[in-house]
């Protein structure tokens, strides 16, 4: 079993990045592709492989706590790979991990493809057994998701994280509704910044 990989990030697409290792080029599935940014310089990143009947495919992570909470996500029943990266696209795993802990199932269904079955299953499933993630997240301060409003000129940086939301299952209806906000905020600079307040403002819709 794949550990990790290091290597340089050559390529970064909505859906997936490209690492590059002794001349192999790793196609990586990652929640937020754009938190990587290509480089020459080389970078550690953690990755699981994951074996169907028609393909092999890996996935990669910037720290451990996301892929072992990936790792535990892909096991609970009605979520797949794809569906787990959507629920980690924020970046950490500490709103999860806490929902799960106080069986906070309106929080849990705001994510794509998941209903009120799937996040009662995530409680029972996860709830007491994720261990040292628990230990080591904090609730983050709600003081401080939403930074304040204005206008950016950052537009194609705005359309590549619309483009990597619909790519984890967002839609163009839920996406519409968010824009407003993102177009107005002069804070927001990259597309891994849009990303985040993005799946921030897309968790608070009812």
């Amino acid at each position: 079993m794949y550990d990790y990989i290091k290597g340089q990030v050559i390529r970064v697409t909505p859906e997936y990045i490209v690492l590059e290792q002794q001349g192999i080029g790793w196609q990586l599935n990652t929640p937020n592709p754009f938190a990587f940014r290509a480089s020459a310089s080389e970078q550690q990143i953690y990755v699981h492989l994951h074996v169907r009947e028609d393909a092999q495919l890996l996935y990669g992570f910037p720290n451990l706590d996301q892929r072992e909470l990936f790792r535990k996500l892909i096991l609970v029943s009605g979520i797949g790979p794809k569906g787990a990266l959507a629920i980690l696209a924020t970046g950490n795993p500490q709103q999860v991990i806490h929902a799960i802990e106080r069986e906070d199932e309106a929080f849990l269904i705001k994510f794509p493809g998941v209903g009120k079955k799937t996040a009662r299953q995530m409680i029972l499933d996860l709830k007491g057994k994720l261990g040292a993630l628990l230990e080591a997240t904090e609730l983050p301060s709600m003081e401080d998701e939403l930074p304040l409003f204005g206008i950016h000129p950052h537009r194609h940086e705005l359309e590549e994280a619309i483009l990597a939301l619909m790519a984890l299952g967002y839609s163009e209806k839920e996406l519409d509704k968010i824009r407003p906000q993102l177009e107005e905020n002069d804070k927001l600079e990259t597309t891994d910044a849009f990303m985040k307040q993005a799946l921030q403002l897309l968790l608070k819709l009812t």
